[in-house]
C-alpha cells in the first residue's frame, strides 16, 4: 500500500460549507487520519489556521496571510510586515473608506502581515493607495488583501516542505482563488473546486465538478491509496 500523499489545502471557499460560512466538520476525520504532512495555506490571519490544525488534531503546518507568515510547526517565519499596508489603511480611511468589518475588527487584530478590507468596501481607491506604496491588493472572493508583491502561499509550502522533508511533487493542493495559483504552481498535482473564480481553475491541473468542501472530501478519497 503507497502513502498518503502530503497535502496543502486552503480554507474559506475549500473546507468551508457552501453558505461560505464554517468549517464543513466532515473534514475534520480524514484530515486527522491522515498519514502525510496536511499544510493549511490561507489568507486569513495567522492564529486561524493554527486554531483549526489545534482543533483537527493535526500537527500545526500553516501558511498564513497569502504567504506573509510560515509556521513550520518548529520555527515562524514573517516574509512582509504589515507596516506598509497599515499606512495604506490609514491612507484609505482618510479618504473616507474604512475596512468594513466593524469597530472591533477581529479579521484584522492579529494579523502580522497585511491588511483584510470588505468585499463591500470600493476596490478603485484601494488598489491606487497600495500601488502607490508598492503594494498590491488581492481579491480572494471573501476579502480584498493589502500586501507586499513577494510572499505568495506557493513559496510558504516551500518553506515548509524544506523545514518537515516532504517532496512537493507528490504533493496534492486544493483551493478555489487566485491566491492558490502559486500553491498549485508548486505541487505536483492541483485541484479547483467547483466554486473557484477563473484564474485558479485555469491554474489547476484538474476543476472538480463538487463545491466548496464537498470538492475537497472527493478529492481526498480519491488519492487516498487503497490497498
Amino acid at each position: 500500500m503507497t502513502a498518503d500523499p502530503p497535502l496543502a489545502l486552503d480554507i474559506d471557499g475549500t473546507l468551508t460549507r457552501p453558505d461560505r460560512w464554517g468549517i464543513d466538520p466532515r473534514v475534520f476525520d480524514p484530515l486527522r487520519d491522515w498519514e502525510a504532512p496536511v499544510v493549511i495555506a490561507t489568507g486569513k490571519a495567522f492564529p486561524y489556521p493554527v486554531a483549526l490544525c489545534h482543533f483537527i488534531g493535526i500537527p500545526e503546518l500553516v501558511v498564513a496571510e497569502n504567504g506573509g507568515v510560515v509556521y513550520t510547526g518548529d520555527d515562524v517565519f514573517f516574509t512582509a510586515d504589515r507596516a506598509a499596508a497599515q499606512a495604506v489603511l490609514e491612507e484609505y480611511r482618510a479618504a473616507g473608506y474604512d475596512t468594513g468589518w466593524g469597530a472591533e475588527n477581529t479579521v484584522n487584530r492579529w494579523r502580522e502581515t497585511e491588511i483584510a478590507i470588505d468585499l463591500e468596501q470600493p476596490i478603485g481607491p484601494l488598489r491606487e493607495i497600495a500601488a502607490e506604496r508598492g503594494l498590491e491588493v488581492v481579491d480572494t472572493g471573501y476579502a480584498y488583501h493589502v500586501k507586499d508583491t513577494t510572499p505568495n502561499k506557493g513559496d510558504g509550502l516551500e518553506t515548509i516542505a524544506e523545514h518537515v522533508g516532504f517532496d512537493l511533487a507528490d504533493t496534492v493542493a486544493v483551493g478555489d482563488s487566485v491566491n492558490d495559483v502559486s500553491t498549485f504552481q508548486a505541487v505536483g498535482r492541483s485541484f479547483a473546486v467547483a466554486n473557484a473564480d477563473e484564474t485558479a481553475k485555469a491554474a489547476a491541473d484538474e476543476v472538480l465538478e463538487e463545491r466548496h468542501a464537498d470538492g475537497t472530501l472527493a478529492v481526498l478519497e480519491r488519492v487516498r491509496p487503497t490497498e
